[in-house]
């Protein structure tokens, strides 16, 4: 606007100057000059004027334009946010229904406790959580068989724990504190287990467990360069190996590492010895009357067997124990370490074993623990079987998975890969495994399980739990001390037995 007046002022004195030269009919040429000079100022002056407020149209023309096309692209942005927005609540939509638990969290306990055991079922259980958007925790504890007692006692129980002795699991079943398999996690455990190993988990008709781990117990770990430099054969009968035991203490080489400290549970590598010595010099008939206490632990049957155990514990120079004593050195990691330390030569104790040695697993390998005929090869085994504590949908559909060859897979590859390679420690007679990720050793662990004819569950672990998991460890414990005779220690286990 200022522009305007600017230029409609030079127009007026424009105007005024030529009016004075017309009316004029006597100017001298000097007056004529000065207002031609006048108009041509007066003239400039308008059309820069002219030119300036052109500038300021086009100027503001092209400031309303920017600002249009901000805002054009301030519409597309939020159009573009919106759209996001609704495809990102559309995508949560689908996921919530592609992952149903998504939020629900399962809790598992259970006895395995080493770093690489604890990982690898952590591990074992990713590929669960990512398809149903649940979450599993465990938590091992070397006192599993009496903490599980304190939290059901309180009402307090994790969803899922993990059995290794079957007697325990069927105490809990009838006491009702865990529940029968529902029809899918029956089919899932008949369509992956043989009838053998699902049979550890029925109670009075019904199935309360599913199988989820297997140990081979009837072996023995050596070095085979032990053997080689020394002559040493591997001995295909008991007789054998005692006669082997014997010439490596004339060698000045302990024949023997054994411990049985396991906390609350110390003592069961005892029972385990004498399970597979019952299998082999009474048979599997009688093993299985010993289980049932048909045959008691009175009985002289199973007093001798006692009597053989501790007769080869207790010779001179025949046993390393790191912990100074055998009941204070640990089940596994003390042979383990006196093993790869060459401290001892020899070690029973079962396939999970190689999860323990820290040496080269390479350097290491099993014989058959030896039976009274080296055309008699009775098997004897252990394992674990999980038990469900209450009827929720996340609770099963671990149970389900638990019980599926994609969970010994998986726990397999996480297990191995924490050892580093070789021999894992985690064994499994699923009948769907894929072998190929075991080591030669642990498929043939594998195979055995699987086709073994003569096959019996480590017998303290059927047993009741007061009896297999309470006097036997505790007498156990007290005979290899010098705290109890054989006499004293078996009247006491069979007095554990519940009344009928």
């Amino acid at each position: 606007m200022k522009k305007l007046l600017t230029v409609m002022a030079a127009f007026l004195t424009l105007a005024m100057i030529a009016a004075a030269c017309g009316s004029s009919s006597s100017g001298t040429t000097v007056d004529t000059t000065a207002a031609v000079d006048a108009a041509e100022d007066a003239r400039a002056v308008a059309e820069q004027a002219a030119a300036d407020a052109k500038a300021e149209a086009e100027s503001a023309m092209a400031d309303a334009e920017a600002a249009k096309a901000d805002a054009e692209a301030a519409k597309a942005e939020a159009e573009e946010a919106n759209s996001r927005a609704d495809n990102a609540e559309a995508s949560a939509g689908e996921m919530e229904e592609s992952l149903p638990m998504a939020g629900e969290v399962v809790r598992v306990t259970g006895p395995e406790r080493s770093a690489e055991e604890w990982n690898a079922i952590e591990s074992a259980m990713i590929p669960f959580e990512e398809a149903t958007g649940a979450e599993v925790i465990y938590t091992g504890s070397a006192d599993w068989e009496a903490e599980i007692n304190v939290q059901i006692a309180a009402g307090n129980p994790p969803d899922i724990s993990i059995f290794p002795q079957p007697g325990k699991l069927a105490d809990f079943a009838r006491e009702g504190s865990v529940m029968p398999l529902t029809d899918d996690a029956y089919e899932v455990a008949t369509k992956n287990w043989s009838e053998a190993q699902i049979s550890f988990g029925e109670v009075d008709g019904d199935f309360y467990g599913m199988p989820v781990k297997n140990d081979l117990k009837s072996i023995v770990w050596h070095k085979p360069a032990v053997f080689e430099d020394n002559g040493y054969d591997i001995p295909q009968t008991w007789d054998e190996l005692i006669e082997l035991t014997d010439t490596m203490i004339a060698d000045g080489i302990t024949p023997w590492c054994v411990g049985i400290e396991s906390g609350q549970a110390t003592g069961w590598v005892f029972t385990d010895w004498t399970e597979d010595l019952v299998l082999r010099d009474l048979g599997p008939e009688a093993y299985d009357d010993w289980v049932s206490n048909d045959l008691k632990f009175d009985s002289p049957e199973i007093k001798a067997i006692f009597e053989k155990i501790l007769g080869l514990w207790n010779t001179p120079d025949a046993v390393f124990a790191s912990g100074g004593s055998i009941s204070s050195t640990h089940f596994a990691s003390g042979p383990a370490e006196g093993l790869a330390a060459d401290d001892c030569a020899m070690v029973r104790q079962a396939s999970f074993f190689a999860s323990f040695y820290e040496g080269d697993s390479s350097e290491i390998d099993v014989f058959y623990f030896p039976s009274n005929s080296p055309d008699e090869k009775p098997v004897m085994g252990g394992g674990n079987l999980t038990g469900a504590f209450n009827d929720r949908d996340a609770t099963w559909a671990v149970m389900e998975y638990m019980g599926s060859p994609d969970y010994a897979n998986a726990r397999q590859v996480a297990q191995r890969e924490n050892k580093g390679g070789g021999i894992s420690g985690f064994n499994t007679a699923n009948l769907n495994a894929d072998k190929s990720l075991w080591s030669p050793l642990g498929q043939g662990f594998v195979t055995i399980m699987q086709e073994a004819e003569v096959f019996r569950f480590d017998g303290s672990d059927l047993m009741p739990a007061d009896v297999g998991a309470g006097e036997f460890w505790t007498q156990a414990t007290a005979m290899v001390n010098g705290e109890s005779d054989i006499d004293t220690a078996a009247a006491a286990i069979d007095a554990a037995w519940p009344d009928s």
